[in-house]
């Protein structure tokens, strides 16, 4: 028996929030935010093309993952900023270094645009996941019922609920 598995090479999720587009942008890309919200982890950006991104998990999230068996590395993605527009686009490569299979998978391309609207801004993700099957499935939520989490939809209704109410369902400690 065989199994197939369908991923899209290209997800675009969007969400809207009650918030400005700096304190947007400032959740995307400073770690005392990032640490706040999603899978918990402390990202570094080196905003300008050509520049280093990286996040390395928290320590909540090693500890859950521990408890699961699962050991993290130091670094459980890293990439390439492409593009920085603050706080109204950033553009990445990624690769999720997690696991030896989704590791041996191409760097991806990331994203994010935030547009000022009447009072609130819209926040589209726009992941091209071209050569990363395995990828494509986990952030694209397809792991949720196996407690690997919802992925970038999962992941961006986190961080709405952090900006607009202060707290994270993510962590508890918001």
């Amino acid at each position: 028996m065989t199994s197939t598995v369908q991923t899209t090479t290209t997800q675009v999720y969007r969400v809207y929030i009650k918030a400005s587009a700096q304190a947007i942008w400032d959740a995307i890309t400073q770690p005392e935010w990032t640490n706040r919200y999603g899978y918990t982890g402390y990202v570094e950006y080196d905003l300008h093309p050509g520049g280093h991104y990286k996040v390395r998990p928290g320590e909540e999230f090693k500890a859950t993952s521990e408890a699961m068996g699962n050991k993290l590395p130091d670094i459980i993605i890293e990439g390439e900023v492409l593009e920085a527009d603050p706080p109204h686009k950033l553009v990445t490569t990624f690769r999720m270094l997690m696991d030896p299979q989704m590791a041996a998978e191409p760097f991806t391309r990331i994203t994010h645009e935030i547009k000022q609207l009447d009072g609130y801004c819209s926040l589209t993700l726009t992941h091209e996941l071209d050569g990363a099957p395995h990828l494509a499935s986990i952030v694209g939520g397809a792991m949720e019922e196996y407690g690997a989490g919802g992925g970038h939809a999962w992941v961006l209704s986190d961080l709405k609920t952090l900006l607009e109410t202060g707290s994270s369902f993510a962590n508890t400690d918001s």
